[in-house]
């Protein structure tokens, strides 16, 4: 009976510590389920920790703050930073409370909770404060939000990133572009990071080989940011010694007072050159001699006065007379008396300032120790800046053959009245400016700019071609053979013609608008970008120059003109009347200047003095291709714009001088080739 009672007590005691330990395991798992822990706070609890911090940050003072928002993580924090850097974020003042908001007109706003995206009350506008970081605190966001952007599924977010962390990059982005270069899809945000990267290392690589390797990877990259980080690789500081150090990364010995180059492209073997601003002259490379205290300081005539004065004791210096010391030699002499005693200090001499810099070591010393990684940094920016030189020698013939191009649509029409006609036109500038100016009247009726250039084009052509006919008409059949009067009579023309384009459209230049198409440039690197719309003019001149060739030499009109051109009285026995032909050619060669007109007013100002900036070049393009040749037109324009653009890229500051070389040399080149590049043979060149 003991036995079973002592039984039944051990199993009541076993069954109470069985509930006992469940009930503490349910308490555990009551706490770790429903009691926060001192660290998982609500991301509203978070922002109202800092909320002053917040509301009056600086990028001095936001770091806290933003370091603890950025370790919270997840979509909440980066819809939060960006709201905060666009100047979309809240403060409910009576809570203590940021807000998104949403104006609901009256003076009435909805707010939106940070943390759930849930509107929680309607109140006015008086009762919320917009929260406005400035430019440093937004920088410091942007830079937090890197690692938010890199990984969006949005390019433009991650091109985002990427323009926020060449703002402020430091070592833990190396990472985070190291991630997202394996898993971006786009090839050239692939390319940006993978540049941002190398960027990186060469900035906080601590491996010197990964470092040169960086740098070498960049050879084929021509933009001014891979400039930027290479250049500081070769920044360096002067330095004077007694002797040259040992263990030094030398950039160059300094001869001052002397020009130095490298000669061998080896670090402190320079030869010295003339002609050029010394580095360091001889007074600077003294004043570094005092500074390393290798050389007593200067005195200068100014404080050796003072101290002469300052020595007066009794109306005298020592035995002598301040009187006396009436001269530049008696002042010096009671100096020397003075530092002879040891009551100032030597004056020293050029002799001596010379001597003590000769016998002194001037050099310079790379502030990156690693001479592997600044012998890349040459190697690499050696590379850059060849290929800079040739685009930009490239983008110097596409600009020639961009005014070669101009050039040659506005001497084509001249070409033909003056050098197949031989009328010297000089209101052939005027036709240009009537062909801008009918591009912009038909702008105003049709305001699509495509479909306006479309008939503008015809329409100058025929406005301009109607000019000439009535111009041969009236002034220029009556001057035939009469070059000096056909000359003195266009002039005149032309000055009229300016004077009613200013009547009717006024002294302020016109617009004549390109379509949206001709904007831009066709990028091919960093360096060479060429615009839309000097393709489309050097393509326009091409469409012409065919034109030309097809109606000139496959066209009854063409077969006409030349006849009439080489023998007059040979075409009229044939049929061929030479005073209509005339009539027709001067009417071509007009409208062709129409055309230029629509294409120079695309890009040039539209003004009753468009013409004038083009009739002097217009003659020289074709005086100098060869007079009566549309070839040598061609060839006249190539030379004038790759000439006068090469003598602008020498000497930038100046296009009228530049003109002035170009002038100076198309007349010497006329002394030794009076027909021309490409001069007619036979009859046609009136032999």
């Amino acid at each position: 009976m003991a036995t079973s009672r002592s039984l039944l007590v051990s199993l009541k005691c076993l069954k109470l510590s069985f509930l006992g330990c469940c009930m503490l395991i349910f308490s555990f798992l009551n706490t770790l389920v429903f009691v926060p822990t001192a660290g998982a706070q609500t991301f509203e609890n978070l922002l109202a920790k800092h909320a002053p911090l917040i509301q009056r940050s600086s990028s001095k003072t936001v770091a806290p703050a933003l370091g603890e928002i950025v370790e919270f993580g997840g979509p909440v924090v980066k819809k939060f930073l960006s709201r905060w850097r666009s100047k979309d974020l809240y403060f409910l003042m009576e809570s203590n409370q940021f807000a998104y908001t949403q104006d609901l007109g009256d003076d009435r706003i909805k707010l939106i909770n940070v943390e759930t995206g849930a509107a929680f009350a309607t109140v006015t506008k008086a009762s919320i404060k917009q929260i406005k970081p400035n430019s440093g605190v937004r920088a410091k966001i942007s830079a937090s939000l890197i690692p938010f952007l890199l990984a969006s599924a949005d390019p433009k977010e991650r091109a985002t990133s990427l323009d926020a962390l060449a703002r402020d990059f430091n070592e833990s982005h190396l990472a985070l572009l190291d991630a997202a270069i394996t898993t971006e899809t786009n090839a050239a945000l692939k390319r940006r990071l993978e540049r941002a990267y190398r960027f990186g290392l060469i900035g906080f690589g601590r491996d010197e080989d990964t470092v040169v390797a960086a740098i070498h990877e960049l050879e084929g990259d021509l933009s001014l940011e891979t400039r930027a980080v290479l250049n500081p690789l070769l920044a360096d500081k002067l330095y004077v010694a007694a002797t040259l150090p040992e263990g030094i990364n030398l950039a160059r010995r300094i001869i001052p007072g002397k020009t130095t180059k490298l000669t061998d492209g080896a670090a402190g073997r320079r030869s010295i050159i003339g002609g050029a601003p010394a580095e360091l002259s001889v007074g600077a490379a003294y004043n570094m001699l005092v500074d390393a205290a290798m050389s007593p300081a200067l005195v200068s005539i100014e404080a050796r006065n003072a101290a002469l004065a300052d020595a007066i004791k009794d109306g005298r210096i020592g035995v002598e007379k301040a009187a006396g010391l009436n001269n530049e030699t008696a002042r010096s002499a009671a100096y020397s008396r003075l530092v002879l005693n040891g009551s100032a200090t030597k004056m020293v001499d050029k002799e001596a300032i010379q001597q003590a810099v000769d016998e002194a070591v001037f050099y310079a010393v790379y502030d990156n120790p690693s001479k592997k990684i600044v012998a890349a940094a040459q190697t690499t920016l050696a590379s850059i800046e060849g290929q800079v030189n040739l685009y930009k020698a490239i983008d110097l013939l596409v600009d020639g053959l961009s005014l070669a191009s101009i050039c040659f649509l506005a001497a084509i029409g001249l070409a033909i009245t003056f050098g197949v006609m031989g009328v010297i036109n000089m209101a052939h500038g005027e036709f240009i400016m009537m062909g801008a100016y009918t591009g912009y009247v038909v702008q105003l009726f049709v305001p699509n700019y495509t479909l306006s250039l479309v008939v503008a084009l015809p329409a100058a052509f025929a406005v301009t071609f109607a000019a000439g006919v009535v111009l041969e008409r009236l002034v220029i059949r009556h001057l035939y053979k009469r070059p000096l009067e056909t000359l003195l009579a266009t002039f005149g023309i032309s000055i009229a013609l300016q004077q009613i384009a200013k009547n009717i459209f006024g002294t302020q230049a016109r617009p004549l608008t390109s379509p949206d198409w001709l904007d831009g440039a066709l990028a091919i690197n960093d360096v060479l970008a060429i615009s839309n719309i000097r393709i489309a003019i050097f393509v326009l001149g091409v469409v012409f120059l065919a034109l030309l060739i097809f109606v000139m030499k496959r066209t009854r009109f063409g077969l006409d003109t030349r006849a009439v051109t080489q023998n007059p009285a040979m075409a009229s026995s044939m049929g061929i009347n030479p005073d209509r032909i005339n009539m027709l050619t001067f009417g071509f060669g007009s409208g062709i200047a129409g055309i230029a007109g629509v294409a120079i007013g695309l890009f040039s100002k539209v003004t009753s003095e468009l013409g004038s900036d083009y009739i002097v070049q217009s003659f020289m393009t074709v005086v100098v291709g060869g007079v009566g040749n549309i070839w040598g037109t061609l060839a006249g324009a190539a030379l004038i714009g790759t000439l006068q653009k090469g003598i602008e890229w020498l000497n930038p500051s100046n296009t009228l001088a530049a003109q002035t070389y170009m002038i100076i040399f198309i007349i010497l080149f006329i002394q030794f080739r009076p027909r021309g590049i490409v001069a007619l043979k036979g009859r046609a060149a009136g032999d």
